[in-house]
């Protein structure tokens, strides 16, 4: 028997109203839900008596027909982890068959980094003569500046950006609030840019948004994506570049400049300072050249 379609609307509101998830993550684990729903009619399983062994053999399917990447599969073990978990408080199964599905492990996956050069690089090749030139520069300046993601980032409001007392009202992940500081060249950049917004029509209910697309509507962050993709090869850096390495580079120069790792952490906006620790990684030169400064032992040898 596949899941009642109340069942999937009820923990499709679960997801938004009391988990408070965002968008993206209500859509995958929407998706995944749909996967599962074509596997047990398929099997002919009731999910109602579905098991361990049956969503071991559904992620060990989805791996070796190449559906999920490992990263996706461990994100696939967690939202049937919450689905079952929300099945059994609605009393419509109960035991949750999910509760002991171990995820793949993961490598460490370090994204690349920036350097302040390469960022440089990628401000001065935009071309400001065009209507979106300063609007991007700003966007650039604004997720090195801060270390936002991208999902926040086209969330920003006018209403939640205090320019005199230099610091944004970020809406993360969970709905969870955190203020970010905002530099002089964050403001810089954004004023060049509010030039051009005050010349735009802006479409109804979207004049609170900081950043705009050439309609006057909210970006999306697949627009984010298409900037800093362009910014960086006009830059001819052959780095794979995303907003978020944007973001790894923020957290990693503050780091090697001598930041504490719980301030950084706030201002990732992290849950846990283990993510920070895994996130904000230094190179091995860096490490190499601060050991080599810093410890006593090396300082008494400098001094012979």
């Amino acid at each position: 028997m596949l899941f009642p379609n109340s069942v999937g609307e009820s923990y499709i509101a679960y997801l938004k109203l009391e988990k408070a998830f965002s968008a993206h993550t209500v859509k995958a684990y929407a998706h995944d839900l749909d996967i599962l729903q074509d596997y047990i009619a398929k099997k002919e399983i009731d999910y109602q008596k579905i098991t361990l062994e049956n969503l071991q053999d559904f992620i060990k399917t989805n791996i070796e027909e190449g559906i999920r990447k490992e990263r996706s599969i461990a994100r696939m073990e967690s939202s049937l982890n919450t689905f079952f978990k929300f099945c059994v408080m609605e009393k419509a199964i109960e035991y949750n068959p999910a509760e002991l599905l171990e995820a793949p492990k993961l490598p460490l996956y370090l994204p690349d980094v920036l350097s302040i050069e390469e960022i440089d690089r990628m401000l001065a090749n935009i071309d400001l003569s065009q209507k979106e030139g300063h609007r991007n520069v700003a966007i650039i300046e604004t997720l090195y500046g801060s270390g936002v993601r991208a999902s926040e980032l086209i969330n920003i409001r006018l209403s939640d950006t205090y320019f005199q007392e230099k610091y944004m009202r970020i809406i993360g992940k969970g709905n969870k609030q955190r203020l970010v500081p905002i530099s002089d060249n964050m403001i810089k950049a954004i004023n060049f840019w509010f030039k051009d917004r005050n010349l735009m029509k802006i479409q109804p209910k979207q004049e609170d948004f900081l950043f705009l697309n050439r309609r006057g509507s909210q970006l999306t962050r697949q627009m984010i994506y298409e900037i800093i993709k362009n910014a960086a090869q006009k830059a001819e850096i052959s780095k794979t570049i995303s907003p978020h390495t944007l973001r790894h580079s923020f957290a990693t120069h503050l780091l090697e400049g001598g930041a504490n790792l719980r301030a950084i952490q706030q201002m990732l906006g992290h849950s846990s300072i283990t993510t920070t620790e895994i996130y904000t990684h230094i190179n091995m030169d860096f490490l190499r050249a601060e050991i080599i400064m810093k410890h006593p032992r090396n300082k008494l040898l400098q001094g012979c």
